[in-house]
C-alpha cells in the first residue's frame, strides 16, 4: 500500500481556483447529485461542506428545488468562482454561499436536515474534527452524504486511474488529480474515522473504482 502525501487544505490563487473550475468532473458530480437526493428528505436545509467552486449545489438544486442550501468552503478564491457559477444558474436564493472552516462550523447542534461533503476529506490532514462537526450540526434522523477518492494500493494503480479518467486533461490537471490520488484513504481508513468521529447509522461503502462514500438516509 502507498503512503498518503498530504496536498495543501486550501487552494491559494484565483488562478489555482479557475483551473481547478475547468477540470471535467461533469459526470462525476452529476451522480454525487443524484445520489444525494436520493439520500436527503424531499425538502428542507442543507450544508455542503468543501463545496469549492460550488458546481454541484446546483445540480441538486435542478433536481430538488425544495431545498435550501448552505455551501461553505475555506478558501475566498474558490468561493469568488463558485459565486459566479451560482448566479449563472440563476439559484442566488436557493444557495447561500459562506468562507467556512469545516473544522469550526458555525452553526447550532442538530441544525441541517442533510449534510453532504465531496472530495473534501483528502484535503485535510485530520479529518476527525470535521467529521465530528458534521455529526453535531445534523439532525439525529439527518441525512449524512460525503464522497471522496480512494487511495490507491500502488504507484502503477494511480497511473492507470490517472490515464484513464484524465487522459484529456493538461499536464498541470494531471498533477492535481494525481496529487489527491495520492492524498486520499483507503475503505479501511474511512470505516475507522467514521467509528473515531462517532457518526452512527451509516454505510461506508465503496462507490465506484475510485470512490468510498458515507450514506445515511433521511429517516
Amino acid at each position: 500500500m502507498i503512503e498518503r502525501i498530504l496536498e495543501p487544505e486550501v487552494i491559494d490563487t484565483l488562478e489555482d481556483a479557475l483551473e481547478y473550475d475547468t477540470m471535467n468532473f461533469t459526470e462525476v458530480n452529476t451522480l454525487f447529485a443524484q445520489r444525494a437526493i436520493e439520500l436527503l428528505p424531499m425538502k428542507g436545509v442543507v450544508l455542503d461542506v468543501g463545496t469549492g467552486t460550488a458546481r454541484i449545489p446546483p445540480l441538486m438544486s435542478e433536481i430538488n428545488p425544495n431545498l435550501q442550501i448552505i455551501a461553505v468552503d475555506l478558501s475566498k478564491n474558490m468561493l469568488e468562482v463558485a459565486r459566479l457559477n451560482v448566479k449563472k444558474a440563476n439559484l442566488s436564493g436557493k444557495i447561500t454561499l459562506q468562507k467556512v472552516d469545516a473544522k469550526k462550523l458555525p452553526f447550532e447542534d442538530n441544525y441541517f436536515d442533510a449534510v453532504v461533503s465531496n472530495s473534501l476529506i483528502h484535503h485535510i490532514s485530520d479529518p476527525i474534527p470535521v467529521l465530528k462537526e458534521i455529526n453535531r450540526v445534523t439532525k439525529k434522523r439527518g441525512s449524512i452524504f460525503i464522497r471522496d477518492l480512494i487511495r490507491p494500493d500502488s504507484e502503477e494503480a494511480v497511473d492507470v486511474l490517472v490515464n484513464l479518467y484524465a487522459y484529456d486533461a493538461d499536464e498541470y490537471q494531471k498533477k492535481l488529480y494525481r496529487d489527491s490520488l495520492y492524498a486520499s484513504f483507503t475503505l479501511e481508513e474511512v470505516k475507522s474515522l467514521v467509528a473515531e468521529s462517532g457518526i452512527k447509522n451509516t454505510s461506508v461503502v465503496q462507490s465506484s473504482d475510485r470512490h468510498w462514500s458515507i450514506e445515511r438516509k433521511w429517516s
